[in-house]
């Protein structure tokens, strides 16, 4: 690359007619890449080749302006007109295409890198909550780097699992989760998106609707996320430093009594083997100081114990360094970064590691040729992922311990002869000082992301581009039973397993483009894309796994009794080509259109027409700028637009066409053979999405007072999922494709400068959301399709036509004809059948951030909140059924009469406290909890040293310094004992599902962002 010739520094000042600075305000080297933005009281500093050189100055609702400075100028001073009409944000869409925002006909919205990496997270999607319209972002309770649930404009389908496709650099990346829990326990290992460094983040573009995202093709159904990388841009080399300490506190929701300890039927324990049966019962007598004898036949107080969360979990960190070097010169840019993550969670011994480096190369070759290169690679570690719902493995099992137990008596979690302190009554539930003691779960990840691009110009009207995009990921994994675990023993004395595995994934993108960018006349021009792409997605895993151990405490695959192995392998492959053809009038006009075929390799073996099994999809949409007709003192600017939209999806399984057989295991020498219980559907074809989708934007008062409003209605068509089939058939269930759901939605977008002045400025932006949704058909004879459950096992998830999906189903009371709850003859409520109790996704969602500047001040906060939604709360079950929960107080001397009995006479019979309840706890719609809260969700104050400031200090040119707060507190909240945002999985099957996983966290940190001088 060829450097930069001498360059000096220019200072200066932006300030609008009323002689008041604009914040912001971009200032760029004619002909060059290099660009400044202006600080709080409009003031800023760039590097400028010697000689006479010309500035471009842009705001947005200001007319730009071209600013000549002489070869012997220090500083300028510009003033900028404001322009009624004129807005001109360069937005990045579909295929990385840059166009006019004032063009499009769909919503988009872009969210700067620096909102993300100031009061950051491990998982940088998480940042997005809150901050955009239409876009619902929620974590799972599973530690740092855990899976983002993301949902763009509701429940995108039925089959889609419900994440966005995200694009990085027009390479689009796997997003897959890597492992998750269930009723059952497991860990959630993460996603694909967490592993990527906020601080390279440029930008991040949420294309919404499905015009914006249709040139995707059968992944955009679900809206399209672009991540635009930082890059260099020409000048002398800039050296950047951060570094981003946070603290994570563990927060517990829960407000349970302490009134009645351990035991069962009113009594404490007598025995050391009775206090073993009720360490998680609270079922007791007063708690009243007194001795009580524990698990292993000591004796305790028998009075209140309240320290046991903060006995168990400790405060986590995350410390954050990234190093930068960037620049260029006439003909090319670079930027090359390293960055490194370390974590430690709030459980001992677990905790993520993660080295990054991030290159952005562009040369342009001849004046024709430019040539593009950009690698992301990622080597994460994972220690000891939490298990999380189920008891075996889970290091969160004591927090259901009865009133009066210390989880310390329960140390260091193993017997002198090295088993497992067993500390209630199912071995199951495994002692969590055992787990976080000696218990394995590590996953290790390295990943390659990178693209290879060449675009040449034959004009400056047509292109021709060729993108080559790769995305690697090497996954290892290893999962560690001990020795000593006590569920795992056999009848030799031995205990213990093993699972170890390597999974490969990876995607090419070869895609080759021909552009066209062309004025017909002086006020119609003409832009148009033409292209072709080819999609490869390959996964392999190799396993092996055994158990129990034949030498204790000896961790290999070779040291097990009896020995697994596991082997999969899938192949995906899509041809594709598409087109996007758009006309503009006077900038007054536009109308686009884009259209995508298809061809799908996983219905290759589809026995219908192949003209039904490949798919055309079509877009068109249309923007109409119509403030440029009204000269408008008050109004800026003001835009309609309108898009109809068609996306598609293939088979999430792969191989649903046919019937496949493996190979199974040996019997007596002879190899066995096995197929799935699945029945393939032969005549599959592409599932359809379509929308309609108006909107407008419009700024007022010199873009002080901007309103963005859009409504759509979504339709998907033979959507494909698995129904039921009677085991005679010899397969359990089918795959049929005859789903459909309708989503509708609203969505809004406020933003404001209530103040802006010389020294200080207000910024508002309030976001809000309301989607309604409903499942129109599900398989053919439109059964409930079941989803997911929690551990008790009596109350689930489903997709129900007619109603919002997905649907809590749980367990009524049973009524006489009067409405009167009915008791059996020990005067328990008897359980009825399962209703409807609502979505777990929630109706109106959105934020409200704030953002003051005061010199060289800054304080910003966002509060955001969420409305519509239930939760299923194994937490209130556990809490009721152990005797924790305030509401079993009631009746705990004189019992509980209640209810009629089946013939309609008033129940006389005074139930026991803990019979009563523990059968209440059945009665699952008590465990139905509302979703509602209003949340702070964070909170930034920070201080820049500029330029001027330390131009006698000598390394430093800029510095600065912001103190973070994430996730803060709740200003409102209606469920009792959780966190309403807290759940063990991510995917839409399983949302809205919480119990027995790792506390919510509080964080508090600072961010040190320094650039050097050269």
């Amino acid at each position: 690359m060829k450097s930069s010739a001498q360059t000096r520094s220019l200072t200066g000042v932006v300030k609008d007619s009323a002689n008041q600075p604009l914040v912001a305000a971009t200032v760029t080297v004619k002909g060059s890449k290099v660009s400044t933005t202006t600080a709080a009281d409009g003031s800023f500093t760039i590097a400028v080749p010697a000689g006479n050189v010309t500035l471009e100055v842009s705001y947005v609702g200001y007319n730009p302006m071209s600013v000549p400075v002489g070869p012997d100028q220090a500083d300028v001073s510009v003033v900028m007109q404001s322009g009624t009409n004129t807005i001109s944000d360069v937005v990045v869409t579909a295929l990385g295409i840059k166009k006019d925002e004032r063009k499009l006909g769909y919503a988009i919205s872009t969210v700067n890198g620096d909102a993300l990496n100031k009061a950051r997270e491990t998982n940088v999607a998480l940042s997005l909550g809150g901050q955009v319209a239409g876009l619902k972002v929620t974590g799972t309770s599973g530690g740092p780097g855990g899976t983002a649930r993301i949902l763009l404009r509701g429940m995108p389908s039925m089959n889609s699992g419900g994440s966005p496709l995200f694009v990085i650099n027009g390479v689009p990346m796997d997003n897959s989760n890597r492992g998750a829990s269930g009723e059952w326990g497991g860990a959630d290992a993460g996603d694909g998106i967490g592993n990527i460094n906020p601080d390279d983040i440029e930008t991040m573009t949420v294309l919404k609707g499905q015009a914006a995202s249709a040139l995707y093709g059968a992944r955009a159904s679900n809206g399209v996320i672009l991540i635009t990388t930082k890059s260099g841009s020409k000048g002398s080399p800039t050296v950047e430093y951060n570094v981003n300490y946070v603290t994570d506190k563990p927060i517990d929701f829960t407000d349970y009594q302490y009134v009645y300890g351990q035991g069962q039927n009113g009594e404490k324990p007598t025995t050391a083997a009775g206090a073993l049966g009720t360490n998680r019962l609270s079922w007791g007598s007063k708690l009243d100081g007194s001795q009580v004898i524990g698990f292993d036949g000591n004796q305790y107080s028998y009075s209140p114990y309240k320290n046991n969360f903060s006995n168990f979990y400790r405060s986590g960190y995350t410390l954050t360094n990234t190093a930068s070097v960037s620049g260029g010169g006439d003909n090319g840019s670079y930027r090359v970064s390293a960055s490194t993550l370390g974590n430690d969670n709030v459980t001992l011994k677990s905790g993520i590691s993660r080295k990054t480096i991030n290159l952005n190369l562009n040369q342009n070759v001849t004046k024709k040729l430019n040539v593009a290169v950009i690698a992301n690679y990622i080597d994460q570690k994972d220690r000891n992922r939490e298990y999380l719902s189920d008891g075996p493995g889970n290091p969160n099992n004591f927090q259901f311990l009865a009133s009066n137990v210390n989880n310390e008596i329960f140390k260091p979690g193993v017997n002198a002869d090295g088993s497992e302190i067993v500390f209630s009554d199912d071995n199951y539930v495994t002692n969590p000082w055992f787990v976080v003691n000696n218990w394995i779960n590590n996953t290790g990840r390295k990943r390659l992301i990178g693209s290879l691009s060449a675009k040449y110009n034959f004009t400056d009207w047509i292109y021709a581009m060729a993108r080559v995009g790769y995305d690697h990921e090497n996954d290892d994994y290893l999962n560690v039973t001990p020795t000593g675990t006590s569920y795992s023993y056999n009848s030799a004395g031995q205990s213990g397993s093993i699972n170890q595995s390597n999974a490969q994934t990876s995607e090419l993108n070869v895609d080759g483009i021909v552009g066209v960018n062309h004025s017909i006349t002086k006020d119609v021009s003409f832009n148009a894309t033409l292209g072709a792409n080819l999609r490869k997605n390959n996964f392999q895993s190799v396993g092996v796994n055994g158990g129990p151990f034949v030498v204790p405490y000896l961790y290999t695959p070779g040291n097990v009794v009896s020995f697994g192995r596991s082997y999969s392998e899938i192949h995906r492959e899509v041809h594709s080509a598409y087109y996007s053809v758009e006309f503009s009038y006077k900038d007054l006009l536009t109308l686009a259109t884009t259209g995508r075929y298809d061809a799908f390799s996983t219905l290759y073996n589809s026995g219908i027409p192949k003209d039904q099994r490949n798919i055309f999809t079509p877009s068109v949409s249309g923007s109409f700028v119509f403030s440029q007709l009204l000269h408008s003192p008050v109004l800026s600017f003001g835009k309609l637009r309108a898009s109809y939209a068609q996306t598609s999806g293939e088979p999430a399984n792969a191989y649903a066409t046919a019937v496949y057989y493996s190979v199974g295991n040996s019997i007596n020498g002879t190899p066995t053979g096995n197929f799935s219980s699945t029945l393939p559907n032969l005549f599959l074809k592409p599932f359809t999405k379509t929308e309609f989708e108006v909107g407008t934007e419009l700024k007022f008062f010199s873009n002080r007072l901007g309103l963005d409003v859009a409504w759509y209605t979504q339709k998907t068509k033979n959507e494909i999922m698995n129904g039921s089939l009677s085991s005679a058939t010899g397969y359990t269930s089918r795959v049929v494709a005859n789903g459909s759901v309708q989503n509708q939605g609203l969505e809004v977008a406020i933003t404001g400068t209530p103040v802006r002045g010389k020294d200080f400025n207000w910024d508002i932006t309030l976001n809000y959301t309301h989607v309604q949704n409903k499942i129109l058909t599900t398989d053919e004879a439109d059964n409930d399709i079941g989803l997911g459950t929690y551990r008790p096992l009596n109350a689930n998830t489903a997709f129900v036509v007619g109603l919002a999906g997905p649907q809590i189903l749980a367990h009524d009371y049973t009524y006489d004809s009067k409405g009167q709850v009915v008791v059996d003859a020990d005067g328990l409520p008897i359980q009825g059948g399962l209703i409807p109790m609502g979505s777990v996704l929630p109706t109106d969602y959105g934020g409200l951030n704030n953002s003051f500047t005061y010199k060289n001040f800054n304080l910003s906060f966002l509060v955001d909140y969420n409305y519509g939604n239930n939760v299923l709360s194994a937490t209130n079950y556990y809490s009721i059924y152990r005797g924790l929960n305030k509401m079993t107080l009631e009746g705990r001397e004189g019992g509980i009469t209640t209810g009629v009995y089946a013939d309609g006479t008033a129940n006389t019979v005074a139930a026991n406290a803990q019979a009563y309840y523990q059968r209440l706890a059945t009665i699952s719609k008590i465990n139905v909890l509302s979703g509602d809260y209003i949340k702070l969700r964070q909170v930034t104050l920070g201080y820049t040293f500029s330029e001027e400031m330390l131009k006698k200090v000598p390394v430093i040119r800029t510095l600065q310094i912001s103190f973070v707060g994430r996730n803060l507190f709740y200003l409102m909240k209606k469920s009792d004992n959780i966190d309403p945002e807290g759940g063990f999985r991510a995917d839409v099957n399983y949302a809205g599902i919480e119990g027995t996983s790792l506390p919510s966290t509080r964080t508090f940190g600072f961010n040190v962002n320094i650039k050097f001088k050269n």
